[in-house]
């Protein structure tokens, strides 16, 4: 496997000619970077205008590897060829190197490039990109990449260090400024040739940085040449970074202390998202669509533990779902029943001691099965989604309120915050670290105190349990990371028992968050005062705050649903006003669509996602009316979309006719496309189950694949898709934007190959 990295943007707030000067103070010798040995010109090019200079060098490392390993291979050094190009007219330095040791059997890459500030001529900006690929190495490929990745993380940032320690010499020795290159035409006559920098000594240029020492790749030097993090020009302060790049400050003080690695990963995952992420204009040109924003991406990443194709795949599957089930407006279109209001027993409480909003849900007290029975579990799955859009909008609010971290009260190692946190009696110095001004961890997750006194075996309803467990798994799919703490007080003796039923739905990182109080263990130290001020503990736990939550109680039975209103086709779904339809395609059994057109030239237009599985998409035109045969389902197995129309005894090419070239889609693709109809008619719009396997899904058990694995008949692939129709001279965008198309928006991991459709054009975005 590939390892890579990629940096932030990284900023010397200083012009690129002192960083260049203190770049070269780093050689011939350099204590701070001990594990560079040395190094051996091999070639030295300066153009006539003296403007661009090459050299290139062969660069001794040291290892730090076990005595044994490197025995085995019979090296104790490694060599790197590394080649400087340095230009002073864009004032730009390109740092390009490669292993020149083991190359048939590691390949390391790596590119670095310092360059101007696009926002501050005086400011120098550094990036870089490396990978490591490890094909063989005697059998000790894993113990390598190991070795190597702890080495290379552990010299990424003290780069920056050696920089600086060079540029505070070269001001202590007085220089604080050095002209820049001028073309040799444009100087003044008679003047000072001293006072123009024209090939300054770029010897230590060619020495290795202190990053490329053991491995690296890249994606490729032109990478290096687009914009980086906007900055304020007139200010020291980084503002928020554009659509293009992070910088490393914006990241250390918004988005919390990661490691070089854990860096790399966020980067690479929103450059991706901004890649694949798009859609079509109305006038057939491709526009990026506004993409999660980076602690929403670096919540992902957390719950993946940093496993980047993990990650990734967890945050597509949740973005099609939030697509899918419109999320985004949960707020602007859900509205709490009365019963809701009266009986859950569950709201909103002030804030805990770190800043976090906090919910507090009286679960003992609650009538499970009565909310069951009168809401129905897409009522209550709505209702728990509502509070976790809402707590996530009440974390930004108190982010505003509060201006400072929520995980630590100052910044490590600062005594001047400790000291003002507690000369002014605060849990922390409002606006952050007044010292070092650092936000580290912004309030980006609430806190839950769940009440269970009262909790019994009749909380343990089979169909309540069920709903629970559905509850759990979209929010543990969706929200990761956005619960900060869980306390549950007063827990009873049957607690055990539900959590055994619960936790395994859990991810381990959530579980690790969860404090349980049996009793009146939560009184005093170490309890609830721990987390949450005396003054906002609510008062049916012996607090000194009134609460205003729901006591909820038994849902009376006049509120209960009928069979009959559950039979209802209008009895509320969870997402009833959702566009997108869901259809499952068996092996042998397609689903299919009719649409009828009844003039010429019309449009159709579809928008689909492939859920699971890999599917044939396929449009014909028929001359036949079909009679819909849907797919029976027997006993208690829930009802399936799957909708067949083209009769077995139809002949192709007689009695319907293809009028567009099949097009395969694999799992977690997007796909948007039209076709203009030359006929009218009925055309059919067919998804057929291919013979590729789906894809694993993700770790965690999943309520529906369990009980599908009971009901023995399971769907070969799941499709997600909306279609509409529009008269020709309605539609407003371009013939171009008529072409079909991968967005790839939610594309997991596998490769798409262009084909050609839509009249020969079909376009695929990569």
């Amino acid at each position: 496997m590939v390892q890579k990295y990629q940096s932030p943007v990284r900023a010397y707030k200083y012009p690129f000619e002192m960083v260049m000067a203190a770049y070269e103070k780093r050689f011939p010798t350099c204590p701070l970077i001990p594990v560079f040995l040395g190094s051996e010109v091999l070639s030295d090019v300066t153009s006539d205008d003296g403007s661009v200079r090459i050299i290139e060098r062969s660069c001794k490392l040291s290892v730090d590897a076990p005595r044994l390993l490197k025995k085995i291979a019979g090296v104790e050094y490694v060599y790197f060829i590394q080649k400087n190009t340095l230009n002073w007219r864009d004032r730009s330095l390109l740092i390009e190197a490669h292993n020149e040791t083991f190359a048939n059997r590691v390949i390391v890459l790596e590119t670095c490039c310092y360059r101007v500030h696009p926002d501050n001529e005086d400011w120098t900006c550094f990036e870089q990109c490396a990978s490591l690929d490890i094909k063989s190495f005697f059998g000790f490929e894993s113990t390598v990449e190991k070795i190597a990745m702890k080495q290379y993380t552990a010299n990424i940032k003290r780069g920056k260090e050696v920089i600086e320690y060079y540029l505070n010499e070269l001001m202590q020795e007085g220089i604080t400024e050095i002209p820049r290159w001028v073309p040799t035409e444009q100087r003044p006559l008679n003047s000072d040739p001293s006072s123009f920098t024209s090939t300054p000594s770029c010897s230590a240029l060619t020495r290795p940085n202190p990053r490329t020492q053991l491995h690296l790749d890249l994606s490729s030097p032109g990478n290096s040449s687009r914009d980086v993090t906007s900055f304020s020009a007139d200010s020291s302060e980084p503002s928020t970074p554009d659509a293009d790049k992070l910088d490393a400050d914006y990241i250390e003080r918004y988005l919390g202390q990661l490691t070089p690695m854990q860096e790399s990963c966020l980067i690479r995952l929103r450059a991706w998202l901004q890649e694949n992420h798009k859609g079509k204009s109305e006038t057939g040109e491709w526009k990026a669509e506004k993409i999660p924003k980076d602690e929403h991406i670096l919540r992902f990443l957390r719950a993946r533990d940093f496993h980047l194709e993990k990650a990734r795949d967890m945050l597509c599957q949740s973005l099609t779902w939030r697509k899918q089930f419109q999320v985004d407006y949960i707020l602007e279109t859900w509205t709490p029943s009365s019963c809701l209001v009266e009986y859950y027993a569950g709201g909103w409480h002030h804030h805990d001691r770190e800043g976090r909003p906090l919910y507090i849900l009286r679960l003992g007290q609650m009538d499970t099965k009565g909310l069951v029975k009168a809401l129905g579990e897409e009522a209550l799955l709505r209702h728990v989604l509502s509070i976790n859009e809402e707590g996530q909008k009440r974390c930004e609010e108190n982010t505003n309120i509060f201006g400072r971290p929520i995980s630590w009260p100052y910044h490590l190692g600062c005594l001047t915050c400790w000291w003002l946190s507690h000369l002014l009696e605060v849990a922390s110095p409002v606006g952050g670290c007044l010292t070092c001004w650092r936000l580290p961890h912004l309030c980006r997750s609430w806190t839950c105190l769940v009440d269970l006194e009262g909790l019994n075996m009749r909380h343990l309803w089979r169909p309540g349990v069920k709903t629970l467990l559905r509850i759990i798994e979209v929010v543990e799919a969706n929200y990761p990371e956005t619960l900060g703490r869980l306390l549950i007080v007063r827990a009873p003796r049957v607690f055990p028992v539900l959590w055994t039923l619960v936790s395994p739905f859990i991810n381990e990182n959530t579980r690790q968050k969860f404090l349980v109080y049996s009793g009146n263990n939560y009184q005093g130290p170490g309890g609830l005062v721990d987390y949450i001020d005396q003054e906002i503990i609510p008062d049916f736990l012996g607090g000194d705050c009134l609460c205003h939550v729901s006591e909820g109680g038994q849902v009376p039975k006049s509120y209960y649903q009928t069979e009959e209103d559950l039979d209802n086709p209008d009895h509320i779904r969870l997402w009833a006003d959702t566009i997108y339809q869901s259809a499952q395609v068996f092996k042998g059994a397609p689903h299919e669509i009719m649409i009828e057109i009844v003039e010429g030239s019309s449009v159709i237009t579809w928008d689909f996602d492939i859920l699971k599985g890999d599917v044939v998409f396929n449009i014909f035109h028929s001359k036949r009316t079909p009679q819909p045969v849907k797919r029976e389902t027997s006993g208690s197995a829930p009802v399936v979309n799957n909708m067949q129309l083209i009769d077995r005894s139809w002949t192709l090419g007689v009695d319907y006719s293809m009028v567009e070239s099949p097009l395969t889609c694999r799992e977690g693709e997007s796909i948007q496309g039209s076709h203009i109809t030359r006929w009218p008619g009925i055309y059919i719009l067919q998804w057929k189950a291919t013979g590729h396997a789906p894809s694993s899904g993700p770790s965690l058990s999943r309520v529906d694949d369990v009980l599908a694995s009971l009901q023995g008949s399971t769907p070969r692939c799941k499709v997600l898709y909306y279609t509409e129709v529009l008269a020709s001279n309605d539609f407003r965008g371009s013939m171009s934007s008529l072409e079909s198309c991968h967005s790839r928006f939610s594309q997991l991991s596998v490769g798409t190959t262009s084909s050609n459709q839509s009249q020969g054009s079909s376009l695929i975005s990569r």
